[in-house]
């Protein structure tokens, strides 16, 4: 276990979705009973009661950005609901239901406009966490495998009119990445060998960027990809990539060294991790105050380095 006792105490006195994650992914103990009081207080309860009686959050798939049905359960998937609460499974096949575009991927864009993977790999994994049926997936699994690009990971501008994009993108990666594991944990087998090795190659896009860098100028690519956000939304920084890499059991690589150490440094004194600044919108719950000790960051962060010790 890497988090001392003090911290893993903090850690399970916190909301009822940081405390199951921290006894499920930490303690490597799963606890319904601790897992179903996600729903009835807290966080969870406080995101279940903003949905709708239309049966969306929000002003429905994806409006307003954070509040939106998509984003509420990517974000309800995050912190481990139920797999079977009911009104995560029923907006799902809503979603499935409405949303489908004539290319096969779920979009809030007309039918007839591409729609977009970084969308669909978020929707792929909240879809295989609340149990949509595999054939209601498969054409968004179609979708995402011929939006691979040729460097092996995936960008949203793939498939827009008139572009010629040959780079993926590390935030459309990450989520389709995600999106993956969750499909096949899910115990799927459509296309599951293709999507398998598109994550393979994903994971090698990460990896040869060393999590940060540009492969051309060695520059780190973005500072916010050194700052540290849970939830993430679309958004790619280190602790979420490799965090994805240790979910889909990618085995420690030299390459993931620069942001390990870098993720080590950002611990505080006493164990513990501050948030960043969350990304701009409203939504359903506070996030946690920058610069401030944040339990969701400290957990995340104690997982990675769970699955990636020194």
């Amino acid at each position: 276990m890497v988090a001392t006792s003090e911290v893993l105490a903090w850690l399970l006195a916190g909301d009822a979705a940081v405390a199951y994650v921290a006894t499920r992914d930490l303690l490597g103990r799963d606890d319904p009973e601790l897992q179903a009081r996600i729903a009835t207080e807290g966080a969870g309860a406080a995101i279940l009661a903003a949905r709708g009686a239309n049966g969306h959050w929000g002003r429905g798939f994806y409006q307003p950005k954070w509040t939106s049905s998509h984003y509420t359960l990517l974000q309800l998937r995050g912190m481990g609901l139920s797999r079977t609460h009911p009104a995560a499974v029923a907006t799902v096949q809503l979603i499935l239901e409405t949303e489908k575009a004539t290319d096969g991927g779920v979009s809030p864009s007309p039918p007839s406009k591409p729609s977009d993977a970084c969308v669909n790999g978020m929707a792929l994994g909240y879809a295989s966490w609340f149990g949509a049926a595999e054939d209601e997936l498969r054409s968004v699994v179609d979708f995402l495998l011929r939006e691979r690009v040729v460097d092996g990971g995936f960008n949203c501008r793939h498939n827009r009119p008139g572009a010629r994009v040959t780079h993926s993108s590390v935030h459309t990666t990450v989520c389709v990445m995600e999106g993956i594991t969750d499909y096949v944990r899910s115990g799927a087998h459509y296309r599951r060998d293709e999507l398998e090795e598109a994550y393979a190659s994903s994971a090698e896009f990460l990896l040869r960027h060393r999590l940060l860098r540009s492969e051309t100028t060695g520059e780190v690519i973005s500072p916010d990809f050194t700052r540290l956000h849970v939830p993430a939304r679309w958004h790619y920084d280190i602790l979420r990539g490799l965090d994805s890499l240790a979910a889909g059991n990618v085995p420690r690589d030299d390459r993931m060294g620069e942001a390990l150490a870098l993720l080590r440094r950002r611990r505080r004194p006493d164990g513990r991790w501050n948030a960043n600044r969350a990304y701009p919108g409203v939504t359903h719950v506070p996030d946690d105050p920058a610069g401030q000790p944040s339990r969701w960051v400290t957990a995340i962060a104690e997982r990675v380095l769970v699955a990636y010790p020194e």
